[in-house]
């Protein structure tokens, strides 16, 4: 008996000194590594078990020694952008990943509009999966899966964008690659999505993160159950964002708030998940939104419009953040406006112009600032605000208020890049808004066509 225990003592000692080294999923062949920086690459192995990491850019050779726990990290230097390279790894086994590509990688993240796909539905679907073509835009899509514990991998796999991968891919997600590598001469692009139709911004966030902070964990215990995605608090962040956490990218574009329509305190809650994901990456990439488009939402005529606003007081509120409005080419009867390209196109237009610098002339719509009063009248200015036109001769969707609160419609007059308004019905106005209904859509532009966010000055 202590023979066969011994025999089994050893066998197990072996299996374990002996383990294979191993990668998560999206360190693999068709990755894209963040170009020009030093990318960390993780994985386990056996204890104290010596790896050798060999890039094909260089002649470097790069050194890791897992913990007691199996795990290993190594920081390695990227090259400007470029490839195909290969990526061998070293320990009591051998494994090398290939079709490796240095760009530009994207993370994107949100509910159904950023999930979105030309199978399910995109305006001029067959001409746009037809012409996808662009080996060096890369995909890879998490699956939608939750856990009450943080993961260490997340199932899936880099693949080349092609007619068949892209008609499955975040339509969103391909069309900001595709206008990203036209416009940066044919960088790889790598995009991440990691989305999950009808989930409310809380289960995105880590759940200790929300808990210390009363406001957002007040509203997190206020969302309802609801049978298509988990509502508790870090369910999705923990199998669907944490694994990632560490993978150098260039940025965040998130398209989510639907779910949280009803919610007042959505500009913290948002403000919050931006804030916990930069601290978990140690990273303080630049985070880019879609507000939502208009939609009849059931609970009230201006919920999904306190929302709209919640989100572009984020990015007044936070440094590295934007946003697009889409209130202009989105229909009112579709909670997912099949009009898929410009959203992915405003998005990159944005980054081009913010985070590589290309001269794109203006790239957001007007967006409010301040107002002032004098006598009956407020003038509002904006940022974004050249060439202010009405859609028709006037807009009929400014509001204005006194001391009472009380809204009515006001007349509006542009005035170079500020509007005047007025209303007879209040004297002394003190407050203004704009296109405050859920189903509002733009009727003020700039002179780039960009229409102009719903805000309120309150």
């Amino acid at each position: 008996m202590k023979k066969i225990c011994s025999i089994f003592i050893l066998l197990l000692i072996s299996n374990l000194a002996f383990a294979n080294v191993s990668l998560p999923n999206f360190i693999s062949d068709n990755m894209v590594l963040q170009r020009n920086s030093e990318v960390k690459i993780w994985g386990w192995a056996s204890p104290f078990e010596d790896i050798t990491i060999k890039p094909s850019w260089t002649t470097q050779e790069y050194k890791a020694k897992p913990t007691v726990d199996a795990y290993w990290e190594v920081l390695i230097k990227t090259p400007d952008a470029g490839g195909p390279f290969i990526i061998n790894f070293k320990g009591y086994n051998e494994l090398t990943i290939k079709n490796v590509m240095s760009g530009e990688v994207w993370f994107c993240s949100g509910q159904s509009n950023m999930e979105w796909t030309a199978s399910q539905g995109i305006d001029n679907a067959e001409e746009e999966i037809a012409k996808a073509n662009y080996p060096n835009i890369r995909f890879f899509t998490a699956p939608k899966l939750s856990s009450h514990y943080p993961q260490m991998n997340v199932p899936g796999n880099w693949s080349a964008c092609t007619p068949q991968t892209m008609k499955y891919f975040s339509a969103i997600g391909y069309f900001f690659a595709e206008r990203l590598q036209k416009e940066l001469k044919n960088i790889p692009i790598g995009i991440i999505n990691s989305s999950w139709g009808g989930s409310p911004a809380e289960v995105w966030i880590p759940e200790l993160y929300l808990k210390k902070d009363p406001v957002i964990a007040e509203a997190a215990a206020k969302v309802d159950p609801v049978p298509w995605s988990p509502v508790e608090a870090g369910r999705t962040y923990n199998a669907m964002i944490y694994p990632f956490v560490g993978y150098k990218i260039a940025g965040v574009l998130w398209y989510q708030g639907e779910a949280n329509v009803g919610s007042d305190v959505y500009d913290k809650t948002l403000g919050g998940l931006i804030k916990a994901w930069r601290t978990e990456w140690k990273d303080y990439f630049p985070f880019y939104l879609v507000q939502i488009a208009p939609y009849k939402y059931d609970g009230g005529d201006y919920h999904a419009a306190v929302i709209r606003d919640a989100q572009r007081k984020v990015t007044t509120q936070l440094p590295k953040t934007g946003m697009i409005s889409i209130n202009d080419i989105s229909t009112t009867e579709d909670i997912h406006p099949r009009n898929k390209r410009p959203v992915g196109e405003r998005l990159a237009n944005l980054v081009l112009s913010d985070v590589y610098t290309l001269n794109k002339g203006i790239v957001n719509g007007p967006l409010y600032k301040s107002v002032s009063t004098k006598g009956n009248k407020l003038t509002i200015y904006f940022s974004n605000a050249a060439g202010l036109r009405f859609k028709g001769k006037t807009s009929a969707q400014f509001e204005v208020a006194g001391r009472d609160g009380r809204f009515y419609q006001a007349s509006a007059k542009i005035e170079k890049e500020s509007i005047v308004v007025t209303s007879k019905e209040v004297r002394n106005p003190v407050k203004v808004r704009y296109a405050w209904r859920n189903t509002a859509t733009a009727d003020v532009f700039n002179s780039a066509g960009l229409p102009m966010s719903t805000f309120t000055s309150e």
